[in-house]
Formats: structure tokens, C-alpha cells, sequence
């Protein structure tokens, strides 16, 4: 207190500060942040093992997280300031009107990784599209969501983002995904052969989760993309039995299907556009072009 008079500062209102107890606070924080690093990569370890228990054991690692979180600060609090003091009211107002004002979109952010977090819009583990963005969440934090998308790149959305914006989760807390591929071949082709070897090369990768139907649809229309001419479209719908291969499902079913095209003699309306386009091309390929 003399210190405090030294300065000029009514000790009324640094009363409610206790000194003595930022060092015990420091402890607090620092046993806190191990325990969370230590929880962390322990469960982390443990779901690449059981694969099956991957995601609800990051829901676990989350929530443990916050709760670390939140206790630590309220005993962090409680060792610095004094709770009863009769000029912590008017001092601890006008200190929280301001961090509110200046930190009102960290706040915020807060808030809005509480409310994700019991409204479950999405999960650690899923994989969702918003923004432009798609990857799978690798974490929940108190200001931020975490993606990894296809391309390995971490991307980072403030939390308050989510509450305004519409978000798309692809698997919603299962591990199985479904996954649509579209594959165009010339309006000439054999389609009924076509989807079914569309159909053997899904239920034949090594990824497929085959609980569920692998189903195939079929369509007429123009080709995406700028393509200047109409195909015969079959989409494949299927699951992959994690959401981590999805990449690598499709292309193990796009490899299997452009050899069962090739050995069938089915062309796809890339290989139609680029035959006809390619000095000396067959005579099918421009007839192809003229249609």
C-alpha cells in the first residue's frame, strides 16, 4: 500500500488486488496449458489407433479443453483479486467497459466458440464447406475454427463468422462421408454399359463404405466448364468409409473407371472434344463434333 501511495493512486481502488497472488496464478495458467498440450496429443494418438472412436475422442479433447480453459481463469481470478472488496464494483466496471470496447470482436468470437460448441452445428472431425473454404475441422478454439482442406493448407475463421454465415457439413459427426462424382461420355455411347461399370469400380474400391447403397444417376445436358456440347452424365453416389480418403476414393474410382471405359470402348466427352479438335482425328470424332 505504500508503494501504491507513493504513485498517487487511491488505494481504494487497487484494493482488491492481491499481489501476493500472481505467482500462484502464473502456476495455475502454466499446469493448465501442460494439461491441455498433454490431453490433447494423447487423445489425438489414441484416435489414429481406434479409428472407429476418432471423432467422439476429439469431441472429448474439446471439451476438455474448454473446461481447462475456463476453470484456470476462474481460479487465476480468484488468487489475484480480491471478490470482496467494497470498491470492486465501480473499478471492475469501468475495466470491463473498456476491454469490451477494445476487444469487442474478440469477445464475440468468444462467445459465438460457446455457443458452437453446445449447438453443434459442426464438430471436430467434420468435414465442411463455408466461405469458399471446405476441409475438415481440426479444432475448436476460444477465438477461431480450424480447417484443413484438400491442399494441406490451414485455414482459419474467427468464430463469429459462423453465425451468420451458412455453413455445410458433409458428414455431421459420422466418420462416413458421401461422396458425388459425375464422369460425361459421348451421346452416342453405350450408357446402360457405362453405369454399370461405373457401379462394379465404386463397390470394388478399397475405400468404399458399403453399408450404405452406392447409387448411380443418369442425366442428359451440356458439359460444365465451357465445354461447348452436350454428354450423357451418370453421377456416382457413394460413401467413403472415412472422411480422411476422400481424395483418394475418388481417385481410385476414377482411375477404375477410365480403364473399364477404355477396355469397353465408351468415350467420354473430354476424349470426343479433344479427338475432334486433334489434327488428323478419326472420322467419329468429327462426326462426333458436328452433332
Amino acid at each position: 500500500m505504500e508503494i501504491v501511495s507513493a504513485l498517487g493512486v487511491d488505494s481504494d481502488l487497487v484494493q482488491f488486488i492481491k499481489l501476493d497472488g500472481v505467482l500462484t496464478a502464473l502456476v495455475i495458467v502454466a499446469i493448465a496449458w501442460g494439461l491441455i498440450r498433454l490431453i490433447s496429443r494423447s487423445l489425438d494418438t489414441l484416435g489414429d489407433r481406434i479409428t472407429e472412436r476418432r471423432l467422439l475422442l476429439k469431441q472429448v479433447s474439446l471439451l476438455s479443453r474448454f473446461a481447462l480453459l475456463i476453470g484456470a481463469g476462474l481460479l487465476a481470478a480468484n488468487s489475484v483479486f480480491d471478490f470482496s472488496g467494497q470498491a470492486l464494483y465501480g473499478v471492475a466496471g469501468l475495466v470491463f467497459l473498456g476491454l469490451g470496447y477494445a476487444f469487442k470482436d474478440v469477445l464475440s468470437s468468444i462467445t459465438a466458440g460457446v455457443i458452437i460448441l453446445f449447438d453443434r452445428p459442426f464438430q471436430v472431425g467434420d468435414r465442411i464447406a463455408f466461405g469458399g473454404h471446405y476441409g475438415e475441422v481440426i479444432e475448436i478454439g476460444i477465438r477461431k475454427v480450424q480447417l484443413v482442406d484438400l491442399d494441406d493448407n490451414i485455414v482459419s475463421i474467427p468464430n463469429s463468422c459462423f453465425l451468420s454465415d451458412i455453413v455445410s457439413s458433409a458428414n455431421f459427426g459420422a466418420l462416413h462421408q458421401m461422396c458425388v462424382y459425375s464422369f460425361y461420355i459421348g451421346c452416342n455411347e453405350d450408357f446402360e454399359q457405362a453405369k454399370k461399370l461405373i457401379s462394379e469400380a465404386t463397390v470394388s474400391s478399397r475405400y468404399v463404405f458399403l453399408d450404405l447403397p452406392v447409387v448411380v444417376f443418369f442425366s442428359e445436358g451440356a458439359v460444365p466448364d465451357g465445354a461447348e456440347r452436350f454428354a450423357l452424365k451418370l453421377t456416382v453416389k457413394a460413401y467413403v468409409f472415412d472422411g480422411r480418403y476422400e481424395s483418394a476414393f475418388g481417385t481410385d474410382i476414377h482411375e477404375r473407371v477410365k480403364r473399364a471405359f477404355r477396355d469397353a470402348n465408351i468415350r467420354t466427352a473430354g476424349e470426343i472434344e479433344w479427338g475432334a479438335h486433334t489434327p488428323g482425328g478419326t472420322s467419329e470424332g468429327r462426326e462426333a463434333r458436328v452433332q
